[in-house]
């Protein structure tokens, strides 16, 4: 039998019972829609990230007192403050380092703008260095010793009234004590801000070390009282990133006073967006697996589907199939036929599925506020996936139908 005459009886096959063909077909479109669509959003979601990430603090390398059993990860023992202004004054010191940031907590208990006042638990302490030209959209950066602050875009609307430069606010520390400030500057990112905590979109306020900063230790190497930190972020020359990296970790893992203040199973660490990134894209590289994985299940019982109605039309077409036989088709023609009318099914499911995929994908891309990048490689998977699901699907039942004796088809009723 000639391959057109074979496929026309398929499709003819295929088209005689619409409604149940199309029942199949949606198992097959449900999985390879599954599939395009968790793997697209993923990809979209992995890209975003790394170019937001990598775009704004590329040369940043983050000094962090991490837990030793936190496999690589983001600073499991941050908050501890290890880092000393000695500690602060050797990394900005080592070669290819053009600044080093310190970064702390203030605790505090209310800031108030006019009448109005908000809870706070702390603000952080930083350095002017933390602001670059280039992240500044209204004002200035603070003066180191001055009673300023910066604020970022969400902290703008935190109070009833949006707060701008020129603005005053009082704040009220933990203690008790009431400090008044000026708003100086309004930022929409900064030198220390770990990558992936400012998607959070939260209210910062940032004041001057000096005179807000209050956290002390003894220095074990140099025996003085000084200010002590629970992150450094040095940056670097971006040509010389890796070699910077390496020299900071040799130097918190040498003489350095975080070396010798951190606790039991935490480490003073040196960690660059890079490494944050490549945590994170794995994360999601893990995500998008698993999730997918489900659309594969859907086509595993898509196959079962497309298997169950094969059987059943090999059941209702045994006497058609004693008449061809008797004119002089042959086994494989049979095969050949049944064959092609289940690998019809899966080519439907997939040409149905796969822009249905994608357009669900742009749908959540656009929802989530990310760029949709189209998984290419999923693409085909799922598009080859799908077919195949129709192929092995029909082999028994192609099978079957081939091994049916003409002479008891043609008694068949």
């Amino acid at each position: 039998m000639e391959v057109g005459e074979t496929l026309r009886m398929a499709s003819r096959s295929v088209r005689s019972h619409k409604l149940r063909s199309a029942l199949t077909v949606v198992g097959v479109v449900i999985g390879i829609a599954s599939v395009v669509t968790f793997a697209t959003f993923g990809a979209s979601v992995k890209a975003d990230i790394v170019s937001d990430v990598g775009s704004s603090s590329a040369s940043d390398i983050y000094a962090l007192p991490t837990a030793t059993d936190d496999d690589g990860g983001f600073g499991g023992g941050v908050g501890q403050p290890v880092f000393t202004a000695h500690d602060v004054a050797q990394l900005r010191a080592i070669e290819g380092a053009r600044a080093a940031v310190p970064r702390g907590n203030v605790p505090v208990s209310e800031l108030r703008f006019g009448n109005d006042s908000v809870s706070q638990r702390q603000i952080l302490a930083t350095t002017p260095r933390a602001f670059p030209a280039d992240s500044v959209v209204a004002g200035r950066a603070f003066r180191s010793g001055a009673r300023e602050v910066v604020v970022n875009r969400a902290a703008t609307g935190t109070f009833d009234r949006n707060v701008s430069v020129g603005d005053s606010l009082t704040i009220t520390l933990a203690n008790g004590t009431r400090s008044r400030v000026a708003v100086v500057g309004v930022v929409n990112r900064t030198v220390g801000e770990l990558p992936f905590t400012s998607f959070a979109g939260g209210a910062q306020f940032y004041v001057p070390v000096e005179p807000f900063y209050q956290q002390t230790v003894e220095s074990p190497v140099t025996g003085a009282t000084q200010r002590a930190y629970p992150q450094v972020t040095v940056v670097a020359d971006p040509a010389r990133i890796d070699g910077v990296r390496e020299r900071v970790r040799t130097y918190l893992r040498g003489p350095s006073d975080a070396a010798e203040l951190v606790p039991e199973s935490v480490e003073p660490s040196a960690q660059t967006s890079g490494d944050f990134v490549d945590r994170v894209a794995s994360i999601i590289d893990r995500v998008t697996r698993f999730v997918t994985g489900i659309g594969v299940i859907a086509l595993v019982v898509a196959a079962v589907g497309i298997a169950n109605i094969m059987l059943v039309s090999v059941a209702e077409r045994t006497r058609e199939i004693g008449i061809m036989k008797a004119v002089g088709a042959r086994n494989r023609d049979v095969m050949a036929l049944f064959l092609t009318e289940a690998t019809l099914l899966g080519v439907v499911g997939a040409i149905v599925g796969l822009p249905l995929g994608v357009a669900v994908a742009y749908g959540a891309t656009l929802y989530a506020e990310v760029a949709f990048t189209p998984a290419y490689g999923w693409f085909a998977i799922a598009v080859a996936v799908g077919i195949l699901v129709g192929v092995l699907a029909g082999l028994y039942p192609a099978w079957r139908a081939a091994r049916i004796d003409p002479i008891d088809a043609l008694r068949y009723e």
